[in-house]
């Protein structure tokens, strides 16, 4: 992977139409996918269309805020990643204050106070009353022991340490995703975009990591995303042939 970062380093500052496509497709792939993963049943042209501003007739509500909010949490994304400052649990809850904002103002940014089951999961989050104290952990963590880590080794755990506290009513998986994504550009990574239809391998590489400390799953299935990310990026440059003798040097 740091081969990749390498190549495609090596063409930077990208032109700046390139740099709007690239923009674009990402906030509606990640848009599409995170939000499909929970259960929102717009499709990829109708997320781009509530993305320009339109609404879908026989679409709730909630689902048109999902995309909207999904969308503003990326520009405040954006905003940490170019302050480039370590992790704290106020920017944790400014990113989720806007995945729920308008769907549920009372929970939106504030920790759970009851205890909550994950469906389909064999891990079962911490207490309530413990979320708090298991948050400043996870932001000591992140700010000591995380920092030796590769950029997508310490994504792939953010992610997995944060879900596995499950600190909010809802919006968790989301939130996840967006903190994931913030190490990786952060360390000059595309976004890993983990899909919909790698949803069942999504789920199990968490159980993995949650019930058994297994983490080279999902750390593979967030190396494999950011992989599909360098692609659509030398693509886009008019390198795919390259980039594809590459992988085979790397990979065979």
């Amino acid at each position: 992977m740091d081969a990749v970062k390498a190549k495609l380093d090596a063409q930077r500052p990208f032109p700046a139409a390139v740099t709007k496509n690239l923009h674009e497709n990402l906030v509606l792939n990640w848009t599409y996918h995170s939000n499909a993963i929970e259960g929102n049943t717009l499709s990829l042209k109708e997320t781009k269309v509530v993305l320009e501003g339109i609404t879908i007739g026989g679409k709730t509500l909630r689902e048109h805020f999902e995309v909207i909010n999904h969308s503003e949490a990326i520009v405040l994304l954006e905003e940490l990643v170019a302050e480039n400052q370590p992790l704290h649990e106020w920017d944790i809850k400014l990113l989720h204050q806007l995945v729920l904002k308008n769907i549920d103002q009372e929970n939106a940014g504030q920790y759970r106070q009851v205890n909550v089951l994950i469906s389909g999961a064999e891990h079962k989050p911490i207490e309530a009353v413990r979320v708090q104290q298991f948050m400043q952990d996870f932001v000591l963590w992140y700010q000591n022991s995380a920092a030796s880590l590769h950029p997508i080794e310490r994504a792939a755990l953010v992610h997995s340490h944060f879900v596995k506290i499950h600190p909010f009513i809802d919006g968790n998986g989301r939130t996840a995703r967006l903190l994931m994504n913030l190490e990786l550009l952060k360390a000059g990574y595309p976004a890993a975009v983990i899909q919909v239809e790698q949803r069942l391998d999504y789920y199990q590489a968490l159980d993995a990591a949650h019930c058994n400390d297994e983490f080279e799953p999902l750390i593979q299935l967030t190396a494999n995303s950011v992989l599909e990310s360098f692609k659509t990026y030398f693509w886009a440059l008019g390198m795919s042939e390259q980039v594809d003798e590459l992988l085979k040097e790397l990979y065979g």
